[in-house]
């Protein structure tokens, strides 16, 4: 079984240094109650909506088991290199700094199976033994629901505020609810509601298509008292940027505009 552990990340006796440049301006979580809502994929439009704004942006994917955040933006496992202050991020083709336990896999497939407390060691070494530098944002990608990974982080890492992606259906939007209450009981500001594949535009006659049903994002965020963020549709396009990992090269005025009323909830803009 693979650890990471500081003999990992630094070769030399002065482990004081270890994340001691970092000066991370803002810290975001985004967060589903379910698998399969597309996180992970909003987790990447965001980081790349910001990055293209002039943002100095990272990613820490802290869905450790399901890592995805490498392949969407077409980065392989080749190990990691460290510094005397910790593991070096690696970089996107636009500049995003990204962490994500495939870069420490010989395969990007192979599994990680471990229990709750290892995971959330690794998630917290990912944020504290890391040489993330300067960044504005830094992007948290959590796994679904709300277990021992989402805690720690919530517990472990000053969130400046958490983003709940959900998508239409019932289900989904029942289990979204328990990620809000958790997020509330821990204090935790959330910044507001995100609807995933609200709907589908036919690539033959233009027809817009309700495949999930209604949206009830607008409905269930009012019920909950927080911001309803915005909508995205489910794109092809999108999927094929995703699959040959150029995901940050999409194009989205929809989700730019869900990064901008992101900011806007955030207490550096509210006035």
């Amino acid at each position: 079984m693979m650890k990471i552990d500081k003999d990992v990340i630094a070769e030399n006796d002065n482990k004081a240094l270890i994340g001691s440049l970092n000066q991370i301006d803002k810290v975001i979580a985004v967060m589903s109650g379910k698998g399969g809502v597309g996180k992970s994929t909003f987790t990447a439009l965001i980081a790349a909506s910001l990055a293209r704004s002039g943002y100095k942006v990272g990613i820490l994917d802290a869905d450790i088991t399901g890592p995805s955040q490498a392949r969407v933006f077409g980065l392989k496992p080749d190990g990691l290199h460290s510094t005397e202050f910790g593991l070096e991020p690696v970089i996107t083709r636009s500049g995003i700094k990204m962490i994500s336990i495939n870069f420490l896999l010989p395969n990007e497939d192979d599994p990680v199976i471990w229990r709750g407390p290892l995971l959330a060691g690794a998630v917290k070494q990912f944020w504290e033994e890391v040489d993330w530098q300067d960044l504005d944002y830094l992007v948290v990608d959590l796994p679904p629901g709300t277990g021992d990974v989402p805690l720690t982080v919530l517990q472990s890492i000053p969130v400046d505020g958490l983003v709940i992606v959900s998508s239409p259906q019932d289900l989904a939007l029942m289990v979204v609810k328990k990620a809000i209450k958790m997020a509330a009981k821990m204090k935790v500001p959330i910044l507001g509601l995100v609807e995933n594949m609200s709907e589908v535009v036919c690539s033959h006659c233009g027809e817009t298509l309700k495949i999930f049903g209604p949206g009830q994002g607008e409905k269930v965020a009012a019920e909950m008292n927080i911001s309803f963020l915005g909508s995205l549709p489910w794109d092809q396009n999108l999927n094929e940027h995703l699959d040959t990992g150029r995901v940050e090269f999409y194009l989205s005025s929809r989700a730019d505009q869900i990064m901008e009323n992101i900011l806007a909830q955030l207490p550096q803009n509210q006035q």
